[in-house]
C-alpha cells in the first residue's frame, strides 16, 4: 500500500488521532486528508496534467504537507526545495525540471510567479485518484557539490519501499510521536515525515534544533517518543544542554541518525545517556534512501561500521572493474533494491544506467564489508588521496587528527605533488596554530603510517558543509 493510500486508510481507522501538530496548529487525520484533496482541486482548477512539475517551498508547517500530497494525489511531480535556495541552484532546478508551478515561500523568487501556501485550497474536494505505483511521484536535486545538481525521480513505489523497512527496523508504530527538526526539503527529514503518517502516528513540526528551550519543551508539551536528527546537531544539543537529554530516558523509545560521520566517542556518549533508547543511525543516499542500518546498542561492536544492508535490500563491493569482490577487500559500494531511484530526469535510460554495475547503484563511497556482514566505509572515491600510488582515506587521517587536544575538527583533501603525485593536505579548525604544526605531524606519525600524515597544514575558522551537516572536502580543493 503505497504512503499516501496508507494515510487516507488512517483517516477512516482514527478519524480523529492527531496526524500533525505545528504550534498552535492541531490537524486531525480526517482533516488532513480533506486539506489534501483541496490542494489537489486548486492544482486541477489550474490546469495542471498528470505529470506536470511542481515546485514546493519546503517550508516547516502544516499547509507544505497539504500542498505535497496534494499534488500527488491531483496525478503531479513534486519538487521539494529549500526556501532559501540560492539563484544559480534554482535557475538550475527550473531549467532541469521545467515547473509549471512554483508554490509557497521562495526567497530568491526573482520575478517568478510563487502561489502562497493560503491559495493552495479549493470550495470542494478533488476525487480521490491514487498514483499509480510506478508513478514517478518526486524529483529531488542532490547537493551537487562535485558538478551539477541531478534531479533524483523517485516513484511512489521506491517511497513505499523506503517507509516500509525504515519503519520495520526503527520499530515505529502508531502510538508515536516524533518530533521533527530537520529540514523537509531532503530525502531525510521528507522520508521522515512520510513514515510517521504511513504508520498512523504523530508528528510535531519544529522550525529547526536552534532553540533548545522549544525543543524541550516540545519533547514534555507532546510527549514526544522520539525524533531524528544529523551529528551536527547532535554536537549542538551537548554544546547547548550538556547531559539534559539524559532526563528523556524513559520515553525516548528510538532515535534515527544519519547523514554524516559520527565519531565512536560521540556514539558511546548518546548510549550512556539514553541506555534503553533505540538509538539507529542509516546509511543511505537521495537514490537510495536508507540502503544500510544499524543499533548502536545491538552492534556496540560495530559502533564505526555503518551496519548492515538494511532488510530486503543488497550491498556489494565492487572493483573499478566492475567486478564483485570478497569481504575484506576493497571497493565501491554498490547498493540493490526497489527503493533505488528510478532515473535521473531528464537523463536517458543509458546514461543513468552508467551509474550500475547490473542491478547495483554504484554510491561512488569507498569501503568494505567484513566476515561479519558489516560495511564499513573509507570515504568518498573523488575524495581518496593516492599517495604514491597507495590510497588514504581522508576519513581515517582525520580520525586521529580530531582525537588531538586543541583540534575541534579537520578535514584531509589530497593535493598536487611532483613526486608522489598527491600529498596530504589537513585543514584544521581549534585552538592549536601554525606554532603547532611540527608538534600535530608527530601526534598523527604515533598512530597511522607516515604516508598519510598531513605534509600541509592549514588552519581556518570553520569547514564547509551543507545543510545537513555533511563535510564538503571538494570545495576545500
Amino acid at each position: 500500500m503505497l504512503v499516501e493510500e496508507r494515510i487516507f486508510e488512517n483517516a477512516k481507522l482514527f478519524p480523529k488521532k492527531l496526524a500533525i501538530i505545528a504550534g498552535s496548529a492541531e490537524v486531525t487525520y480526517l482533516e488532513l486528508v480533506h486539506r489534501i484533496l483541496l490542494a489537489a482541486k486548486y492544482y486541477e482548477n489550474s490546469g495542471l496534467q498528470k505529470g506536470d512539475r511542481v515546485v514546493v517551498s519546503a517550508s516547516k508547517c502544516v499547509d507544505f504537507v497539504y500542498a505535497y500530497f496534494g499534488a500527488h494525489i491531483a496525478g503531479l511531480i513534486c519538487v521539494p526545495i529549500d526556501s532559501e535556495t540560492n539563484p544559480v541552484r534554482l535557475q538550475r532546478i527550473e531549467d532541469c525540471a521545467a515547473p509549471k508551478l512554483f508554490v509557497g515561500e521562495l526567497r530568491n523568487k526573482g520575478e517568478r510567479n510563487v502561489i502562497p501556501f493560503a491559495e493552495v485550497s479549493a470550495e470542494e474536494e478533488a476525487e480521490i485518484k491514487m498514483p499509480r505505483p510506478s508513478d514517478i511521484a518526486d524529483i529531488l536535486f542532490t547537493t551537487g557539490t562535485t558538478g551539477l545538481p541531478k534531479g533524483v525521480s523517485l516513484s511512489f513505489f521506491n517511497q513505499q519501499a523506503a517507509a516500509e523497512h525504515i519503519n520495520a527496523f526503527v520499530g515505529n508504530t502508531a502510538d508515536d510521536v516524533e518530533l521533527l527538526a530537520l529540514p523537509i526539503s531532503h530525502s531525510f527529514g521528507l522520508g521522515r515525515l512520510r513514515c510517521v503518517l504511513s504508520k498512523g502516528a504523530t508528528i510535531a513540526l519544529l522550525s529547526s534544533f536552534a532553540s533548545m528551550k522549544k525543543f524541550y519543551a516540545g519533547l514534555d508539551l507532546y510527549n514526544v517518543t522520539g525524533f531524528s536528527m544529523v551529528p551536527s546537531s547532535w554536537n549542538y544539543i551537548q554544546k547547548m544542554s550538556g547531559a539534559k537529554l539524559a532526563n528523556y530516558a524513559s520515553r525516548l523509545k528510538y532515535i534515527e541518525i544519519g547523514s554524516a560521520f559520527m565519531p565512536e566517542a560521540e556514539k558511546r556518549k548518546l548510549m550512556e545517556m539514553l541506555p534503553t533508547t533505540r538509538i539507529c543511525m542509516h546509511y543511505g543516499l537521495t537514490e537510495a534512501s536508507r540502503s544500510a542500518f544499524m543499533s548502536f546498542h545491538d552492534d556496540e561492536a560495530h559502533l564505526m561500521s555503518i551496519g548492515k544492508s538494511s532488510p530486503g535490500r543488497k550491498i556489494a563491493i565492487f572493483s573499478e572493474k566492475g567486478e564483485e569482490v570478497a569481504n575484506g577487500q576493497e571497493g565501491e559500494l554498490c547498493v540493490a533494491g526497489d527503493h533505488v531511484c528510478s532515473a535521473y530526469w531528464g537523463q536517458s535510460e543509458a546514461d543513468f544506467r552508467k551509474d550500475f554495475f547490473g542491478e547495483f547503484f554504484r554510491t561512488g563511497d569507498w569501503g568494505y564489508i567484513d566476515n561479519d556482514g558489516y560495511i564499513y566505509l573509507k570515504s568518498r572515491i573523488k575524495e581518496i588521496i593516492n599517495v604514491g600510488g597507495k590510497k588514504v582515506s581522508p576519513v581515517e587521517v582525520e580520525e586521529v587528527l580530531n582525537a588531538m587536544d586543541g583540534i575541534t575538527e579537520s578535514a584531509c583533501i589530497g593535493v598536487k605533488d611532483d613526486v608522489m603525485g598527491e600529498i596530504v593536505k589537513a585543514f584544521i579548525v581549534g585552538t592549536l596554530t601554525e606554532t603547532d604544526d611540527e608538534a600535530i605531524k608527530k601526534y598523527v606519525m604515533a598512530h597511522i603510517e607516515n604516508y598519510k600524515v598531513p605534509a600541509i597544514i592549514e588552519h581556518i575558522a570553520e569547514l564547509p558543509k551543507t545543510t545537513s551537516g555533511k563535510l564538503q572536502r571538494l570545495m576545500l580543493k
